[in-house]
């Protein structure tokens, strides 16, 4: 029998903490990023009988799906949000034409520990911009709240890094 393994962090007890993390699309890290949406993956669960034996059910798995996954940057000069969503639907240009070369982009979402170090990370694979708000709605007697930029992610799955190994802290 193999002997156990633990992780490099055999004394660390407490779960990752949700405000500390970081996506990078294109290898450029997005500024000024407020929120993101969960990644959730759905299976269909197919009901089938068998002829001899109607008494009860059998499920097993069908076809998944992948939510979409909703980013939120506070109002900044980071064009990065805006030129992918012009990449799927070039308004500029007049023709509302798209640019098949760019609008799927890979995108890493790196979950940071305390020290601001990668523990976990995983890759969304051929993303692309299905919703953008440009700006939001403003209130001029409400000088409490930050702008936000949104896009929406349509994706093809997505898949965990194993690369990223549990980091040394001391």
């Amino acid at each position: 029998m193999p002997a156990p393994t633990f992780p490099a962090n055999a004394h660390r007890y407490d779960p990752y903490r949700t405000f500390k993390f970081q996506i990078v699309i294109n290898g450029q890290t997005v500024a000024g990023l407020t929120k993101m949406g969960a990644l959730k993956r759905t299976t269909e669960a197919v009901k089938w009988r068998s002829a001899g034996d109607p008494s009860y059910q059998r499920v097993m798995p069908g076809g998944s799906s992948f939510e979409a996954v909703a980013l939120e940057q506070g109002l900044t000069h980071d064009p990065i949000f805006e030129e992918w969503a012009n990449a799927v639907n070039n308004v500029r240009d007049g023709d509302a034409g798209m640019s098949l070369v760019n609008y799927r982009r890979d995108v890493v979402i790196n979950v940071l520990n305390l020290q601001g170090v990668p523990a976990i990370s995983y890759q969304l694979r051929r993303a692309w911009v299905s919703e953008f708000q440009a700006l939001p709605e403003f209130d001029a007697n409400n000088m409490n709240t930050v702008g936000i930029q949104t896009i929406t992610l349509q994706h093809e799955g997505f898949v965990r890094d194993e690369a990223v190994t549990e980091p040394s802290e001391t």
